[in-house]
């Protein structure tokens, strides 16, 4: 296959994913081929696999007769996503406490001062997103270490609810304290250093379960961006 088919494809997704995941194109919006292709400058052919394969991730829902709609933020796959990322995170990070190298610790160390430096400022939505990517980056570096890598990319492509709900919850809370996932950062990564396998796995299944907080309030808030449990 041409470079350029290849090429266009991957444009045509990823873009169309980070605008679903950074909440760019609303849970509910109905989007179309046509007007993707025109927006993206791409063919239709592209988008329209793009379309399918963020459909097979429960990004989209393919409706026929009716449309494409950006999927609605369903609580049960994001809760899912949760606790699969809690279960294994926890031994992640306890192997990182016993094969962590000097890299680790200099990339995470640089990790927690950026994430300081970016809420040290009046966060707007982009900030936001900068802050979720840091966040990422921070516990991805986790899996790296312990040469998990592959689940860490398993855990991304369920994680895609849970993102768009953490994304709306960092982006309305006004006055989210930004200070307690970075304490919780540092006091996972202080564990780390000091090898405390055991205090570190307790540590982050705490902090894995800040995910889903508030959810009364943003079901309140925006309850057209919801999947009805039934």
């Amino acid at each position: 296959m041409p470079s350029a088919i290849v090429n266009a494809k991957e444009f045509a997704y990823e873009t169309l994913k980070s605008d679903i995941l950074n909440l760019k194109l609303i849970p509910g919006t109905k989007i179309s081929e046509k007007l993707m292709s025109e927006l993206l400058e791409v063919s239709r052919t592209p988008i329209r696999e793009a379309f399918l394969k963020l459909a097979q991730e429960e990004l989209l829902t393919i409706i026929p007769q009716s449309g494409t709609y950006v999927s609605l933020i369903n609580l049960d796959s994001a809760e899912e996503a949760r606790f699969v990322r809690e279960i294994i995170e926890s031994k992640i990070v306890g192997l990182c406490c016993e094969n962590f190298i000097d890299e680790t610790i200099f990339n995470l160390e640089v990790n927690l001062k950026m994430q300081e430096r970016l809420v040290s400022n009046e966060l707007g939505n982009q900030g936001v997103q900068k802050f979720l990517e840091l966040d990422e980056a921070f516990h991805k570096a986790l899996y790296v270490c312990s040469g998990k890598e592959r689940t860490w990319k398993m855990i991304q492509d369920m994680a895609g609810h849970l993102y768009r709900f953490r994304m709306l919850r960092l982006t309305d809370i006004k006055v989210f304290d930004w200070d307690v996932v970075i304490d919780h950062h540092k006091e996972i990564f202080e564990a780390i250093c000091e090898k405390d396998k055991t205090k570190a796995e307790i540590l982050m299944s705490k902090h894995l379960r800040l995910m889903l907080s508030e959810q009364d309030l943003l079901l309140q808030e925006y309850p057209e961006y919801f999947k009805r449990k039934k």
